[in-house]
């Protein structure tokens, strides 16, 4: 009889996880290059978000059977929820376009969601160092290199809303176009609220 549950490799969850979310921030940008907004990309990103949202229930449930884990149990637990809010965003915003009906060209929109992939491979770069405290320098660059992302998609965020209010004179327009921005933004801020977990989960242990 087993007095104590096995030992659980959260590490493989977590860069499970991160594998999902890179192939979903990927799926994004493909659609934003090609324009192509259409149901059955929509269907795929959804199904995507599904399969993030399988690994991170999995991994809560053998996290509350889990008497010892090898970070924190609260920084493991905001860590796994904002990693799959990542997922739910780029989702949302995937849909929210789809939704739009959007069909024409835009650069911004590409640059943006560009930023946001980078900084999703760079949050899964450092997940797949966190399993190693020897790695902790080389994960904290990874974490200063996110920060500088998400300023460079704050700076194309302020000038695409600007550009739109200069150059926009459909109001309805205008709005979607202004959603789908921050849609981008928010999605771009969780990344860094994740780069800032990891930043604290070893610093304690540094």
């Amino acid at each position: 009889m087993r007095l104590f549950p096995k030992e659980e490799n959260f590490f493989k969850y977590l860069e499970d996880l991160a594998d999902k979310v890179e192939e979903g921030g990927r799926f994004l940008l493909e659609m934003a290059r090609n324009i192509d907004y259409s149901d059955a990309k929509a269907s795929g990103l959804k199904e995507l978000e599904h399969e993030a949202d399988v690994i991170t229930h999995k991994t809560y449930e053998r996290l509350h059977k889990t008497f010892l884990t090898p970070i924190d149990r609260e920084d493991l637990y905001a860590l796994l929820n904002k990693m799959d809010s990542i997922m739910d965003a780029i989702e949302s915003i995937g849909l929210c376009i789809c939704m739009y009906k959007v069909t024409k060209y835009n650069e911004e929109i590409i640059e943006q969601v560009g930023i946001l992939f980078q900084t999703v491979k760079k949050g899964k770069e450092i997940i797949f160092n966190l399993h190693d405290m020897k790695n902790a320098q080389v994960i904290l660059d990874g974490c200063v290199e996110i920060h500088v992302l998400e300023n460079a998609g704050d700076i194309v965020t302020r000038n695409a809303i600007r550009n739109l209010f200069l150059k926009e004179n459909d109001a309805i327009e205008l709005l979607k176009w202004k959603e789908i921005f921050e849609r981008i933004e928010e999605a771009i801020d969780t990344c860094n609220t994740v780069s800032n977990i990891i930043e604290g989960i070893v610093l304690k242990q540094a």
